[in-house]
């Protein structure tokens, strides 16, 4: 495995494949590799001949009040799970590099409409700095498949619309959320968690798990739904910061003629925000 942090020396591989006919399937991720990233790798690997993998932790999705110092960074364990893989470039590319005028000039890629809602509206300006990296590393990888998890659902339907927007010649892939045997989704964030919360954590799961129950046994009446799931959280000790059931498409509140919903839910124990998401066909 190659691990490479020049653009121009990436485009130099990038050219020697791309005249070999090469398949190539890129998974942009910002480290701190758990098994929902590796699985991304290997579903990669079933239809590409070459893989790229990104490490960058992209400081323009971070709000003010978040993470970003904090964010856990674990190069050499995640080079070791990569190389085993089977990864044929990690590409690790340095900030100066990605914003050589500085956050404040940089031109940035924002999608209307699905980036402002749901996740959008509780961090403003997430979905831009998403949007604006994902665009410049297809630019910089120029892959012929990219790969996502299903999880981060809304950014999902984020990236897919850029690239239908900007005619970009490549596939999205979305890939199912792995999970904890207890049903936590994998993140890279759960490691904030204490013993504690991590016992609590699983509750945001079970409680999408049961409206999506409901839902399928006939229930209709949304908002009572998502209020009753709110409640149930906050008597956990979880804080809701959104439930919401959406149309899977169009992120929009689904009409009579929708037959494929998704349950949407973010909540904070402590510090951390969970976020995960239970597709329904109806």
């Amino acid at each position: 495995m190659q691990v490479v942090s020049s653009i121009s020396d990436l485009r130099e591989t990038r050219r020697s494949w791309q005249n070999a006919k090469e398949v190539i399937a890129f998974v942009p991720t910002m480290g701190n590799l758990h098994q929902g990233h590796l699985k991304l790798v290997s579903e990669a690997k079933k239809s590409a001949t070459k893989i790229v993998v990104s490490i960058f932790v992209n400081p323009l999705q971070f709000g003010p009040d978040e993470d970003l110092d904090a964010y856990p960074r674990t190069f050499e364990q995640d080079k070791a799970a990569l190389e085993a893989l089977g990864v044929d470039i990690l590409f690790t590319p340095r900030a100066e590099d990605i914003y050589s005028r500085g956050l404040e000039q940089q031109t940035f890629v924002e999608v209307p409409g699905l980036s402002y809602m749901i996740c959008g509206a509780s961090r403003p300006g997430h979905f831009r700095g998403v949007a604006t990296i994902v665009c410049k590393l297809f630019n910089m990888v120029q892959p012929n498949q990219a790969y996502f998890g299903e999880k981060d659902f809304q950014q999902l339907q984020v990236i897919k619309a850029m690239v239908t927007d900007l005619s970009m010649n490549l596939s999205i892939h979305g890939v199912p959320t792995m999970r904890e045997p207890d049903g936590l989704a994998m993140s890279s964030r759960n490691h904030y968690l204490s013993e504690q919360q991590r016992k609590l954590a699983p509750t945001l799961y079970a409680t999408i798990s049961d409206m999506a129950s409901q839902i399928k046994q006939g229930r209709r009446d949304f908002s009572v739904l998502i209020s009753e799931a709110k409640d149930e959280l906050t008597q956990a000790g979880l804080k809701p910061d959104y439930i919401e059931v959406r149309a899977s498409d169009s992120l929009l509140q689904p009409g009579h003629e929708d037959q494929n919903i998704v349950i949407l839910a973010a909540a904070f124990l402590g510090k951390t925000r969970l976020i995960d998401n239970i597709q329904i066909a109806l």
